[in-house]
């Protein structure tokens, strides 16, 4: 297997923050190493050097890039992850949100949502929420990874992603399909759409609608600090007053941002965005 050198390392760092924003960190070389070196044997290229030069000048770069970025970023995701946060959506925010609403519809994105499983929770929590009854729920996931996108359309799931699901949820939510895996049921898989979102591109953001709520768990901890500024500043403009902000466990806006006050729940921490 190719090895990579510490300046090769750094070029290549050079070349993902720039595009997306990932942060290819030292300790993550290694994995660098095993995932890429096919490409190398595919490319016909010597060694990484010579793989980030093609990835920034060639023609087929851009192409190459996107390939490379699906196979470095993490896309560790099941159905009903961090079940507390859940229950602080369903018990405490909603309720709020379902007061506070102009009409009777709710606008919800999950955003770095991988291969689905986290927005069509959303849309199964929402969807039978008895305060959204008859509400319209649009629910948007976006993704840099064609390839996960076009698992999440498909909707189709297998024992890993139902790992934290109860045999009552699995019964209420899914359809049996072949071998032993599962189906979105249809009512719920409506309410969601995916597309194509690169989180450094403001302009492409700005043509979302207003949301209600932004889920974006476990994507700011792979970006450096004036990254997260930029992707925090997205999610304010997309966010109505009034609307929340849920991160990770193990992410939080200290030292990011100002516009957003951290409110405590009786379940969890989430973030909201003031009125004005």
């Amino acid at each position: 297997m190719a090895e990579m050198t510490p300046e090769q390392l750094r070029l290549l760092r050079d070349v993902f923050q720039n595009a997306c924003g990932f942060v290819l960190r030292d300790d993550l070389k290694f994995i660098a190493e095993r995932r890429l070196a096919p490409r190398l044997e595919a490319l016909g290229l010597r060694d990484f050097g010579t793989y980030q030069r093609y990835l920034r000048f060639d023609s087929r770069g851009k192409e190459e890039l996107d390939v490379a970025i699906d196979l470095l970023l993490p896309r560790e995701t099941y159905f009903f992850r961090e079940p507390a946060q859940l229950t602080t959506l369903v018990d405490e925010v909603i309720p709020r949100l379902a007061q506070d609403a102009i009409g009777r519809s709710l606008h919800v994105w999950s955003a770095g949502c991988s291969s689905g499983e986290e927005p069509y929770t959303l849309s199964m929590l929402m969807g039978s929420h008895p305060l959204l009854k008859d509400w319209d729920i649009d629910v948007l996931g976006t993704d840099l990874s064609q390839k996960a996108l076009a698992t999440a359309r498909h909707a189709e799931y297998g024992p890993s992603a139902l790992r934290s699901t109860t045999p009552e949820q699995k019964a209420q939510f899914f359809d049996l399909a072949e071998q032993g895996r599962v189906k979105v049921k249809r009512e719920f898989k409506e309410r969601v759409r995916f597309g194509w979102l690169n989180l450094l591109d403001a302009e492409g953001a700005r043509l979302l609608p207003s949301m209600d709520v932004i889920f974006c768990r476990n994507v700011l901890i792979y970006f450096d600090t004036e990254t997260r500024r930029r992707v925090v500043q997205l999610f304010s403009e997309r966010l109505r007053d009034g609307g929340y902000l849920l991160l990770g466990h193990s992410e939080n806006l200290f030292s990011l941002t100002t516009k957003f006050e951290l409110v405590q729940l009786s379940g969890d921490l989430v973030y909201r965005k003031p009125r004005l």
